[in-house]
């Protein structure tokens, strides 16, 4: 099924998405997207969603169990809250990637904004996962609580493809982990003391870390035609939070 969003609102859009949903339909092409904002927030249905175009704020926020491919960029909030699923997105997007995600996937090939994986978590089976192929802006985990962000920083290995987000040649930005009190965090590349936050600290990848970080380095390879072992060869740094409750002496009991 196509669906021509050129003279659509986002509510207008989403009607007809949740309208072919319930008509069994498995496989939705949205075509002229322009920043439509909402698009799959609370969907829990078996259906993949092509997307041609720029996603708008929200896309796949609380979502559960979709498939979604976007062809182009996507602005903030992807993923907000979202339980299960899988997002792919063969652009850029902007900040707050991921905000309090809860579990699925989401792969991205270029660069995000700040504050990606803030609030993250995790609940038994549900671990939430997020890899980008680029560059990361500042506050990079803040909050984090559980699930797991990969960052590989391609930008200065395929220049061709994706501009180059940090001029001093550093792939994330300050105050990365800030708050964090859970999750893992795993950086292809270097990472200086000054840019972590407090709360965090690098330590040595074994076996099972080597095991997470080659599954979905291939599940994203596969996902953008990459090649998995040259993005392999690079060391990836390890980020763990220093204290399970880092503020648990200001609540009020």
């Amino acid at each position: 099924m196509r669906i021509n969003a050129k003279e659509l609102t986002h509510k207008q859009l989403n009607e007809k998405i949740r309208k072919a949903v319930k008509n069994g339909v498995k496989s939705v092409t949205l075509e002229n997207i322009n920043g439509q904002r909402y698009i799959a927030s609370g969907l829990k249905a078996d259906i993949k969603i092509e997307i041609f175009g720029t996603a708008g704020n929200d896309l796949a926020s609380f979502m559960s169990g979709c498939e979604i491919n976007v062809h182009g960029n996507a602005q903030d909030c992807v993923g907000n809250t979202m339980d299960d699923g899988k997002v792919v997105v063969r652009g850029s997007v902007g900040d707050i990637l991921g905000y309090g995600m809860r579990g699925g996937k989401i792969f991205i090939q270029g660069n995000v904004g700040y504050r990606t994986g803030i609030h993250m978590k995790s609940y038994k089976s549900m671990v939430p996962v997020v890899v980008i192929g680029g560059t990361a802006g500042d506050f990079f985990a803040e909050y984090m609580a559980g699930g797991v962000l990969i960052l590989l920083g391609l930008t200065s290995d395929v220049s061709a493809i994706y501009p180059k987000a940090h001029k001093n040649g550093k792939i994330v930005g300050n105050f990365v982990g800030t708050g964090m009190h859970g999750g893992t965090v795993y950086i292809r590349g270097n990472v200086e003391k000054y840019q972590m936050g407090r709360e965090v600290e690098p330590v040595k990848l074994d076996k099972t870390d080597e095991e997470i970080i080659k599954k979905y380095v291939s599940e994203f390879s596969k996902s953008f035609g990459y090649g998995q072992k040259k993005i392999l060869k690079k060391e990836f740094i390890k980020l763990k939070a220093i204290n399970y409750r880092p503020y648990g002496m200001i609540y009020a009991y």
